[in-house]
């Protein structure tokens, strides 16, 4: 029975672990993912945030470590020892052996820090150093969203694309069967269906560089998201009606505020911790001062079996204060390197806030540009929809040229990558103006 029941377990495992490690695998997976839905997938799997949150860990245990100090610090030494020959002191002018043979002493040591700079830096300044280790992950985060979202419509913008000249190559096709029965039927030269083959095949070489590049900004987004490389494409689900109503135009009146900026945040709290550092260079004049409190467990005999038959014990305790008098002017040179640290803080602030209002001047008025192409070409499509229909059907009645109805036929086209060109590029301007304004976040 054991043999059985043992085997029987072998043999489900054997079964089952394979769909145990597919499950976990493919747990990971999105169906359909929006912008929404990469952007959460790439929050949590992309190896640059991880490490990010990895680094704020090592942070704060490196801030524990640092303020542990401050706990009684307990100490044990135990030494074992035999002399070989003991050693010798003048007495009265006489050499004599001193001490005996084996001894062995234990001694415990407690000591307890009172004052001293380098604990009060910690203490002052581990509020800043964990708010800096967040907020370079939030800049990660910040940075992550932008170059997801951003990815993301590059491929929508490439997948309209497509589309749209699978749409076209359909009505080139049509187009190239009426031009040829027309010239079968004698109706016309074969001038029209031979510049309605070149058009085709433009469009269907067009078309296969489009679907390459593609698969190019497919890797990318994976990259970015930190999506498994062999689980296929990212399956994107989106609404281009949806999309076309976030663009309002009323975030043109928006104004930077430098505050808003992760960056800016972060060099306030580098200027703080410049300012602990300032004032921990002017403690070094100040003393060390700590209590310390010691036992010790002695023991000695000639006689090394009976060594810790008898215990001799000592114990003390005090206080140590130590400051140091002259260092060269060493103290003086730090304090005063330190201040110019902090005081060139105020060219870095000087310097960002130049930074971030041109990069929003640029992002606004990129944004801007992109917002009237897209206004502009928006009733472009419909009316080259029309010329185009109205082109065809006078074609066939034999009022136009093919000539005609290709020129217009490639101004359909044009129409329609031009709009959605310029609907995606107003979106991925949008992101770059957020991220100007310091109102992008990675809240998803």
């Amino acid at each position: 029975m054991k043999r059985a029941f043992y085997l029987l377990a072998v043999t489900c495992g054997i079964f089952l672990s394979p769909h145990i490690y597919a499950q976990q695998s493919t747990d990971s997976l999105l169906t359909n993912a929006t912008l929404q839905d990469c952007i959460r997938y790439a929050l949590s799997h992309q190896p640059v945030l991880r490490q990010s949150r990895i680094d704020e860990a090592i942070t704060d245990r490196t801030v524990k470590s640092k303020l542990a100090d401050w706990y009684p610090q307990i100490n044990l030494d135990y030494n074992l020892q035999h002399y070989m020959e003991l050693p010798t002191s003048i007495f009265g002018g006489n050499p004599t052996k001193v001490g005996v043979a084996n001894t062995s002493t234990a001694q415990f040591g407690l000591n307890q820090n009172i004052f001293t700079r380098d604990l009060l830096l910690a203490t002052n300044t581990a509020r800043d150093v964990r708010k800096q280790s967040q907020q370079s992950t939030v800049r990660t985060q910040i940075d992550v969203v932008a170059d997801v979202s951003k990815a993301y419509y590059d491929i929508l913008l490439t997948s309209q694309q497509i589309q749209v000249l699978d749409e076209d190559i359909i009505r080139l096709e049509r187009s190239l069967k009426d031009a040829y029965n027309q010239y079968q039927g004698g109706v016309v030269d074969k001038t029209d269906y031979k510049r309605a083959t070149i058009s085709l095949n433009n469009a269907r070489a067009q078309q296969k560089s489009a679907r390459e590049l593609l698969t190019a900004k497919q890797a990318y987004l994976q990259q970015l998201m930190g999506y498994p490389a062999n689980a296929g494409d990212v399956p994107l689900a989106y609404d281009t009606a949806q999309m076309a109503t976030q663009i309002t135009g009323e975030d043109t009146a928006l104004v930077a505020n430098y505050k808003d900026r992760i960056e800016y945040q972060l060099l306030e709290t580098q200027q703080s911790l410049l300012q602990a550092n300032l004032k921990y260079n002017k403690w070094s004049y100040l003393p060390t001062v700590s209590a310390f409190v010691n036992y010790a467990f002695a023991y000695q005999n000639e006689n090394f079996s009976k060594l810790y038959s008898i215990n001799y014990p000592n114990s003390l305790l005090g206080l140590k204060l130590s400051l140091p008098i002259f260092q060269g002017g060493k103290r003086v040179h730090n304090i005063k390197m330190a201040e110019l640290q902090l005081q060139r803080t105020q060219w870095d602030f000087a310097t960002l806030r130049s930074e971030i209002n041109t990069q929003y001047t640029q992002a606004m008025a990129t944004y801007r540009s992109n917002l009237n192409d897209y206004t502009t070409l928006k009733d472009n499509v419909e009316m080259a929809m029309d010329v185009y229909n109205m082109l065809q059907l006078q074609y066939k009645e034999g009022i136009k040229t093919y000539l005609e109805v290709l020129i217009s036929e490639t101004e359909l086209r044009t129409a329609q990558l031009s709009y959605y060109n310029a609907m995606y590029q107003v979106l991925s301007s949008k992101i770059d103006l957020q991220k100007a304004l310091g109102t992008l976040t990675a809240n998803y």
